[in-house]
């Protein structure tokens, strides 16, 4: 592990980093968990720091010790409660594997339905992932966003199922029409 790559990154040290890369770092060197500067980067959403790394020929697929990839990190970040579409988009660009799957086969496409992320979605969407994948739950993404009530989210993937020609969970009684509103009804508490 190069400690000074991970201080860099971690402070969002853009020319340190690259002087780093430069002088021979390695830059696909990890920590004791796996985790990649890459991955760093991509969770905390530092954008010219990620385009740096997969310059210097950071491999975008490597995982960590529970499986998670720099995608995965940048999907959603739990701690400043958001994921980053445009690091999303680099990162496959850069050939990321958009189908990784972690705990309970969840995959990039859930983990951001499951947080209500939109914009990622919309990346992810475009990239091709696959709408009606589901964990081994038998869970779909579309699925893990009605749990949370993500309306908006909820409209992207049925959209998107819609668009395959199959819409699980769902009947049909004619043909597709654009949907773009999704409502709920709850049971009242008593």
């Amino acid at each position: 592990m190069s400690t000074e790559l991970f201080n860099a990154v971690l402070a969002g040290d853009l020319n340190n980093t690259r002087a780093l890369l430069q002088g021979g770092t390695d830059c696909n060197s990890c920590d004791d968990e796996g985790i990649t500067a890459l991955m760093l980067a991509a969770g905390l959403g530092n954008f010219p720091l990620v385009e740096a790394l997969i310059e210097a020929g950071a491999n975008v697929n490597a995982t960590d010790t529970r499986g998670w990839t720099a995608l995965m990190k940048a999907v959603y970040n739990h701690e400043l409660g958001h994921g980053f579409p445009d690091i999303v988009s680099a990162l496959i660009a850069a050939g990321a594997e958009i189908e990784t799957q972690v705990a309970y086969g969840t995959r990039p496409l859930m983990l951001a339905a499951g947080y209500g992320q939109a914009e990622v979605i919309e990346v992810l969407l475009a990239a091709g992932v696959d709408v009606r994948a589901e964990n081994e739950g038998g869970r779909t993404a579309r699925v893990m966003a009605e749990t949370k009530d993500y309306v908006e989210v909820i409209n992207q993937l049925y959209q998107a199922e819609l668009s395959l020609g199959e819409l699980k969970g769902a009947c049909s009684t004619g043909p597709a029409s654009p949907i773009n509103v999704v409502n709920f009804v709850r049971n009242p508490s008593h």
